[in-house]
């Protein structure tokens, strides 16, 4: 598996390790303590019962009792550490099963089952299930690990619509939400085109090589532009550079106008290295204008570099994937499958504690020093980093954990860069199944949610409050 050099290659090897290990066996045996698989083989059971009666009412009711996100346990990650491919046959038979079903109703002749009685079960299931979210980290420097991450999904049709991205990773949230899948098939194919800063190799990066390689890889269009062009959803993390202002996190519902250029090269400014910068926007006339002119604004990566709860929040995510290659916390991440028995349990009830007790302190530690500047700016960028959490449900991390620091802002070789490209694929396939079996449904029901709000457009010529075709991405607001 360390030495495949495509994921085919990679999940031949770990199919092969699964049949000595024994792992092919487990995942054959229904039973586990990690799983309600009772329960799910019952559903299954029903389910095909109700498929090959071929009574899309009683399919419907049974369906409408609830279409729910790891039901008895099935989405657990530990479900996906015993095998290095894939889980239990019986989860994977009841995902199938279950999104055919949905399809099976989406396919339901309106004169089975009304147009609008489809459209309000979609919008319904697609609200309650939810959806998933790629959240990728700052990282310098190491930003082309990202890109290999979102390679490796793009392949295999599993990149989220809803994307975030601070500092590094803003930069590659921003070419995947301006491209349209044409143009993101010639970029991820070719790590040349995606080149970070060409200049001489292991200068530091300056601001102008930040600015001529947005320039070089982002279309100059607006967050809004940017969804009605790929249906993308991009979030781009910023920090205030002033003490007493907040965070924000940009995309194209809250900041429609803004330019996407302008809120990268923000989001990658880093305090004390790059200068602060100020946000443009499109006006009433298609001119450019300054976007909240008496502010500045720098690395996002040292307020929300995961900002899930934004996310939750603006477009009903509640599934979260992370590309983590931010170096200063990296050593420290541990992966939520990552099982370390007695002593790890008591050491993350330590960490969550010390996290609790700094934010208690943050606002009596600011008070003392807020007239003393820059110690007041180092102090809550400090307290910004330490407090965030970096896990999500699935977590995608690179095999090194410590890197050379004086490689983490400056220019790298094409070699050096393919390698970190490289890297993220192959920590990404030991992921896909995972993702794959976890964001199935929902991709079903947003794909299917899609399709039936644009034919009710057509129909009735207005859009639903809250249908996809807005960057809302709420199924039912």
């Amino acid at each position: 598996m360390d030495n495949a050099t495509s994921y085919e290659e990679w999940r031949q090897a770990a199919l092969a390790h699964d049949e000595r290990s024994g792992a092919a066996r487990w995942k054959k045996e229904e039973r586990s303590s990690r799983y309600g698989y009772a329960r799910v083989r019952r559903r299954l059971d029903r389910l095909r019962t109700l498929r090959a009666e071929n009574d899309p009412h009683e399919l419907l009711f049974y369906l409408n009792e609830g279409i729910h996100g790891n039901m008895d346990g099935i989405g657990k990650p530990a479900l996906y550490t015993e095998s290095k491919f894939g889980t239990k046959e019986l989860i994977e038979s009841y995902v199938t099963e279950l999104d055919d079903a949905i399809q099976q109703i989406a396919a339901t002749p309106d004169d089975v089952i009304p147009f609008a009685d489809k459209l309000d079960f979609f919008r319904r299931a697609s609200h309650c299930y939810g959806r998933s979210a790629l959240m990728l980290s700052g990282g310098g420097s190491l930003g082309p690990f990202h890109l290999g991450v979102t390679k490796a999904l793009y392949e295999h049709d599993l990149v989220p619509t809803v994307l975030s991205g601070s500092s590094a990773g803003s930069f590659v949230a921003a070419v995947l939400g301006t491209h349209d899948d044409s143009e993101l098939s010639a970029l991820l194919d070719d790590e040349r085109a995606v080149h970070f800063s060409p200049g001489p190799v292991g200068r530091r990066m300056t601001i102008e090589d930040v600015q001529e390689t947005l320039e070089r890889l982002i279309p100059d269009m607006t967050f809004q532009e940017a969804f009605e062009r790929t249906g993308r959803k991009i979030n781009i993390s910023i920090a205030p550079s002033r003490l007493y202002q907040t965070s924000r996190l940009l995309n194209a519902i809250t900041s429609p106008n803004v330019f996407i250029r302008e809120a990268v090269l923000a989001s990658c400014a880093i305090p004390g290295i790059f200068p602060p910068v100020m946000l443009m926007a499109r006006d009433a006339h298609g001119g450019r204008k300054p976007y909240l002119p008496a502010s500045r604004w720098v690395d996002g990566s040292v307020s929300d570099d995961l900002p899930a709860k934004r996310l939750t929040r603006l477009y009903g995510v509640n599934h979260f994937m992370t590309s983590m290659i931010n170096p200063l916390v990296l050593w420290s991440v541990r992966d939520s499958d990552w099982n370390g028995g007695l002593l790890s349990r008591v050491w993350d009830i330590y960490q969550r504690a010390g996290k609790e007790m700094l934010r208690a302190t943050y606002p009596l530690t600011m008070s003392a020093v807020r007239n003393v500047y820059p110690l007041n700016m180092a102090l809550r960028m400090w307290y910004g980093v330490v407090t965030q959490d970096y896990t999500a449900d699935i977590n995608i991390i690179p095999r090194q954990r410590l890197w050379n620091p004086s490689m983490l802002l400056s220019i790298l070789s094409e070699d050096q860069t393919q390698q970190l490209v490289q890297e993220g694929e192959r920590a990404t396939w030991p992921r896909i199944e995972m993702i794959r079996n976890c964001t199935c449904i929902s991709r079903t029901l947003d794909r299917i949610l899609d399709e039936f709000e644009l034919e009710h457009t057509n129909r009735f010529g207005h859009v639903h409050a809250g249908a996809h075709l807005t960057p809302s991405g709420h199924a039912n607001a």
